[in-house]
C-alpha cells in the first residue's frame, strides 16, 4: 500500500511495548544445524561443485558461521566442506580447541598462517599442502566464499575473490576449477541463508530485540547536557557482539574521524542518530535534540515538512508493501515513487536481507524479478539525504511468515510470538500501517518515529482515512 505526505499525520502515539522485558536467547537446534549443512550440500550439487572453500576472519564470518555456530575473535580461519559431508576446519593457534565445539563434525587442522603476528609459526607445511591435505585435488571443482558478491543479483563475475591473495594463490595451485561461490549462501535469488525456520528466526529476534531495547534506553537518557558516551553506555546489549559500529552521535559526526561516541555534550535543536546491530537485526534513529520545530535553527525549522514527513511516509509504504510473493523490484517501485531518489538522496537499496550479519544481500534493486518468501529476514533501510538538515532514520527489522510458520512459532516459541503479535497491534492501531499478516515485526520499536527526541509522545502515524478502505 502506498502513503503520500498527506496521508500522514504528526501527533500523540502511545509507545506501549514491552522492551524492558527480560529475553533469554534462543540456542540453534541440532536439527537446525544439520538442516544448514544439508541445504548447503544441495546447493552445491545444483552448482556442481565438487567442494566449498569459506573463509573468516573477524568481520567476514558469518557464512562460516552458518555452519559451524561461530565465527573467529580475531584470527583466519577456513571451513572445507565436500560434497560427500567430509568437513575439515583449518584454524591458527587459539582457534584450534574451537573444533570440539563446533556445530558440524568436520577434522581440525593446525594453521598457523592464521595465527596473529610474531605468534610462533614454525610449519614446514606450505599452503597448498594443507588444502591437498584437507583433500583439495586437481581435478575438483572448487567453490571458494567469502562474504561479498561483487555484481549483485546475476554473480556473473566468478573470478573477483575477496579472501586474502596468498589463500587463493595457494587454491589455484592445488585445482584446476575454482570460482566465487558466495552466491550458493546470500544470493537475493536463490541463496541457501536467506529463508528461515522457526528456530533460526527465534534465535535472531534476541539480538534484533535487544538492539532496539539498547536504542530506546539511549533515546530516554537524551537530555542537554549529558555526552555522547555516557548515552552510548546505553548500548551495551548484554556483551553481545556488535554486527556494525556502535553510533551515538550529537552535532556533525565523525569529526576528527571519530566514528564510536566522543566526549561531546548534548546541546538543545542539535542533530542527534543512534544505532545498535546485534545478530538479528539493527536499530537505528536520527532526529533532533529538540521538544518542536521552535528548538531548531531558523533555517531547518521546516525539517518535518522537507525530510521527516516524506521519509515516514515511504518507511510506511516499505511496511505495507512487503510480504510472500510480493516481486522486491515492485517494492524498489514503490519507494522511488513516494521518495524519489533524485529529490531526497537515498543512494542505497531501499531494504535488504538481514541475519547474524546487518546487510547480507538485498533484493530491493530497479526490476528485480526476486519474490519475497516466508522465512525471510528484511530490514528496512532507506537513508534520505537533502542538504542543510539533518537526517531521518527510523531502521529495524520483520520477519515473513506463511501460516505454517507462523504455527510453529507459535507453538515453540510463545514468548515470542506474543511480543511479535504486540509489536503487530502497535503498528497497526497505533502507527496505522497496515501490514499483511505475514509480516512480523522483530523489534519493539518497528515503524516508531519520533523526529522530536524531547517530545518522545509525538510521532508520525498514518491518518484513518487513509486505510479505512484497505
Amino acid at each position: 500500500m502506498r502513503y503520500t505526505d498527506n496521508d500522514i499525520l504528526y501527533g500523540r502515539v502511545s509507545l506501549d511495548t514491552p522492551y524492558l522485558e527480560k529475553k533469554t536467547p534462543v540456542l540453534l537446534t541440532e536439527e537446525t544445524m544439520a538442516l544448514r549443512k544439508r541445504k548447503i550440500l544441495d546447493a552445491m550439487h545444483k552448482h556442481y561443485l565438487d567442494t566449498v572453500i569459506i573463509y573468516a576472519d573477524r568481520e567476514h564470518g558469518h557464512n562460516f558461521e552458518y555452519l559451524t555456530g561461530f565465527a573467529p575473535r580475531f584470527e583466519e580461519a577456513i571451513l572445507i566442506l565436500h560434497s560427500n559431508g567430509e568437513a575439515y576446519l583449518l584454524l591458527g593457534n587459539e582457534m584450534l580447541s574451537m573444533c570440539k565445539y563446533c556445530r558440524i563434525p568436520a577434522k581440525p587442522i593446525h594453521v598457523p598462517y592464521f595465527s596473529l603476528p610474531n605468534q610462533p609459526m614454525e610449519n614446514e607445511q606450505k599452503m597448498e599442502d594443507v588444502l591437498q591435505s584437507a583433500g583439495i585435488t586437481m581435478e575438483k571443482q572448487v567453490g571458494l566464499v567469502g562474504w561479498k558478491l561483487f555484481t549483485g543479483m546475476l554473480n556473473k563475475n566468478e573470478q573477483l575473490y575477496d579472501i586474502p591473495y596468498y589463500i587463493v594463490q595457494a587454491v589455484k595451485k592445488v585445482t584446476k576449477s575454482v570460482r566465487n561461490s558466495c552466491n550458493i549462501f546470500i544470493s537475493p535469488k536463490d541463496g541457501v541463508r536467506l529463508e528461515n525456520s522457526a528456530n533460526e528466526i527465534a534465535y535472531y529476534e534476541f539480538g534484533a530485540a535487544i538492539a532496539s531495547d539498547c536504542v530506546k534506553k539511549c533515546l530516554d537518557q537524551v537530555n542537554v547536557g549529558k555526552t555522547e558516551m555516557e548515552l552510548a553506555a546505553e548500548l551495551n546489549g548484554y556483551g553481545q557482539p556488535v554486527n556494525v559500529q556502535k553510533i551515538c552521535a550529537v552535532g556533525e559526526r565523525f569529526t576528527h574521524a571519530i566514528v564510536e561516541p566522543r566526549n561531546k555534550k548534548v546541546e538543545i535543536g542539535e542533530r542527534f542518530s543512534v544505532t545498535m546491530g546485534l545478530k538479528g537485526g539493527l536499530t537505528s534513529r536520527a532526529g533532533y535534540v529538540a521538544s518542536s520545530k521552535d528548538d531548531l535553527k531558523e533555517q531547518e525549522k521546516d525539517y518535518l515538512e522537507i525530510i521527516a514527513r516524506p521519509y515516514f511516509a515511504a518507511a510506511a509504504t516499505w511496511y505495507s508493501s512487503i510480504g510472500i510473493g510480493v516481486k522486491a523490484g515492485d517494492v524498489f517501485e514503490e519507494i522511488e515513487t513516494v521518495l524519489p531518489k533524485e529529490k531526497y538522496g537515498w543512494t542505497l537499496n531501499p531494504g535488504h536481507f538481514t541475519a547474524s550479519e546487518e546487510w547480507m544481500s538485498s533484493p530491493f534493486q530497479k526490476n528485480s524479478e526476486v519474490r519475497l518468501k516466508s522465512g525471510m529476514l528484511l530490514q528496512m533501510d532507506i537513508i534520505p539525504s537533502v542538504e542543510g538538515y539533518g537526517k531521518a532514520s527510523a531502521e529495524d527489522g520483520v520477519a515473513l511468515a506463511d501460516e505454517a510458520l507462523r504455527k510453529q512459532l507459535e507453538e515453540n516459541y510463545p514468548v515470542i510470538w506474543n511480543r511479535m503479535q504486540h509489536r503487530r497491534k502497535f503498528m497497526i492501531e497505533q502507527l496505522g500501517i497496515r501490514l499483511k499478516e505475514e509480516v512480523l515485526p522483530m523489534s519493539d520499536l518497528t515503524g516508531y518515529y519520533c523526529p522530536f527526541l524531547l517530545n518522545p509522545q509525538m510521532a508520525f502515524k498514518v491518518k484513518e482515512t487513509s486505510y479505512e478502505d484497505y
